[in-house]
């Protein structure tokens, strides 16, 4: 679904609506000019090179006379810089490589840079996983900031808690099939996690092994 969504794979069917136009993306680029920025769970970074560098990586901006145009470093220093202090990350030296930032900042990174180029929408494929305690808050709290300035934001996540903190409304997955959309309103977590762990077929082998599940 992430790869359709963001143009990697053309659907077999259906419709695809963006601000209720319908779109036919033939590749990654037509998604990211409609506005749709994946950040997948590799991130798409490369830890050796600088911050700097894996923000601006794809849309380095030049500067100077033809055939003399070279990267603005200080420029996009800069920018890195106050991108992220935004959210409440001091970034003292731009020009360190990212790989030296803990998994939380990193996500982070990855979802200021999308934002800063354009975003409308952002699709966060398991953003949380494997994070710790304070990092999963800090990423769960930028989540909560972009869907605030008024993007859109589709969360992929196993993790409920994670969910039914920042979002608004859920639809689940089984195996490609939807199970229900639902909104917050009308779902209470305990039920979301019921239906994402298979309530039915829990129940059912429950009832066969005795009650031990």
């Amino acid at each position: 679904m992430i790869k359709t969504l963001s143009g990697v794979v053309r659907p077999s069917g259906g419709a695809f609506l963006v601000e209720g136009r319908p779109v036919n993306f033939r590749s990654p680029r037509d998604a990211l000019d409609a506005g749709i920025a994946t950040v997948y769970q590799d991130l798409a970074m490369i830890p050796l090179m600088s911050i700097t560098r894996n923000f601006f990586m794809g849309r380095e901006p030049r500067k100077g006379i033809f055939p003399f145009r070279h990267f603005d470093l200080a420029h996009c220093n800069d920018v890195t810089r106050e991108e992220m202090s935004k959210i409440g990350i001091d970034i003292r030296d731009p020009n360190q490589a990212v790989g030296t930032l803990s998994g939380g900042e990193r996500q982070c990174v990855a979802i200021a840079r999308a934002v800063y180029f354009g975003a409308k929408i952002l699709i966060l494929d398991e953003p949380t996983s494997a994070l710790g305690v304070a990092q999963t808050s800090m990423v769960l709290k930028y989540i909560h900031q972009v869907r605030q300035n008024g993007l859109g934001v589709i969360f992929i996540t196993h993790n409920v808690r994670h969910a039914y903190a920042v979002a608004d409304r859920f639809t689940i997955l089984n195996r490609g099939q939807t199970l229900g959309t639902f909104a917050k309103a009308d779902i209470a977590m305990d039920e979301l996690q019921n239906l994402m762990a298979g309530g039915k077929e829990l129940q059912q082998l429950s009832e066969e092994l005795g009650g031990t599940i």
